[in-house]
């Protein structure tokens, strides 16, 4: 078993990530590929099938190296039964039996899970966890995902809904609207879109002449990594945005850490590319909002795991199972 690899999935409404993994978490081997959502998503776990037999026959290996698939997937998952209860991006209908197609198309031992829960795992285990077994993960990326880890076990909730952080209202009253159908979640201003979105309000009501507004002038729009980088250059109005996202970050975060007083809270995603300027903007509410005994234990800190961390999250879901 000890030199036997888990294939590790993580499933995107465009792309897939896919990865060998060993049982002590090292990445032997990762590759990318399309995400085949028509025909209601029919095509999907066959596509996976096709792609790992490619990649062992490439690399001189049989099926036997394997020992199992695990794989993160968007949105709520029910992880007994491995069933997907919404996937809006992915083509399947409600309730679609995820691991026992996973099963069927590769005939692996199979686990499921949702993606956000993956990358706090993967983070958990190999990254800036550093082996915490009280851990909350806020993904930031085009929206916001969450994960929350107890003792070592992800939460799922009685419908697989849990640590949906994203959608936790931060403006109740006239928010903006989000894909979720709610209004004024979190994902509405601390996403990438979210922070886009309130950069071009900004913008629209302001007469600022600074660098932010240089580059809508020369692009035709903006995006997050530009009101970082002009945050970080003196940008008055970026520095406002800035503050807004940390603002509902440090508030949201404080209040989980209120509620679990994990050991880390880690922010990963694109998003937290942006590095010390958000991290540090974003402990200052922490420490504002975070009760004392919290505060002085629950430690925020930046994913160092990337695009690996749902691939390894979901290695981790069959290293898991192996060992009960």
């Amino acid at each position: 078993m000890s030199n036997q690899w888990i294939v590790g999935v993580d499933l995107g409404g465009t792309t897939t990530k896919l990865a060998f993994i060993t049982m002590d978490g090292k990445i032997v081997y990762k590759w990318e590929i399309s995400t085949d959502n028509s025909n209601e998503g029919q095509f999907i776990t066959s596509n996976i099938e096709k792609a790992i037999n490619e990649k062992l026959n490439d690399l001189g290996q049989t099926k036997a190296k394997l020992l199992g698939i695990g794989m993160g997937a968007p949105g709520p998952v029910d992880y007994e039964t491995g069933t997907i209860l919404n996937a809006v991006n992915l083509g399947w209908k409600d309730n679609f039996p995820l691991k026992e197609s996973l099963k069927a198309s590769t005939s692996l031992k199979a686990a499921v899970e949702n993606d956000a829960n993956c990358a706090a795992l993967g983070e958990m285990w190999k990254g800036a966890g550093n082996g915490a077994k009280d851990l909350v993960c806020v993904t930031l990326g085009t929206g916001v995902g969450g994960g929350v880890i107890a003792n070592g076990n992800i939460i799922q909730g009685i419908n697989g809904a849990a640590g949906e952080i994203g959608h936790i209202t931060v403006i109740p009253f006239d928010g903006a609207p989000c894909n979720c159908g709610k209004t004024g979640c979190l994902e509405t201003v601390a996403s990438a879109t979210g922070i886009v979105r309130l950069a071009m309000g900004e913008l629209k009501k302001a007469e600022s002449t600074g660098e932010l507004r240089a580059l809508l002038a020369k692009n035709g729009k903006v995006t997050a990594k530009d009101v970082f980088d002009s945050a970080r250059n003196g940008d008055e109005l970026a520095q406002q945005v800035l503050n807004e996202v940390s603002f509902h970050l440090g508030f949201v975060t404080a209040n989980i850490a209120n509620t679990l007083n994990p050991e880390k809270i880690v922010l990963g995603g694109g998003v937290s590319k942006a590095g010390d300027i958000l991290l540090d903007s974003v402990k200052e509410y922490f420490a504002k909002f975070a009760f004392s005994a919290v505060r002085k234990s629950t430690q925020l800190a930046l994913a160092t795991l990337g695009n690996d961390a749902g691939v390894l999250g979901a290695a981790w879901l069959i290293k898991n199972k192996l060992n009960q």
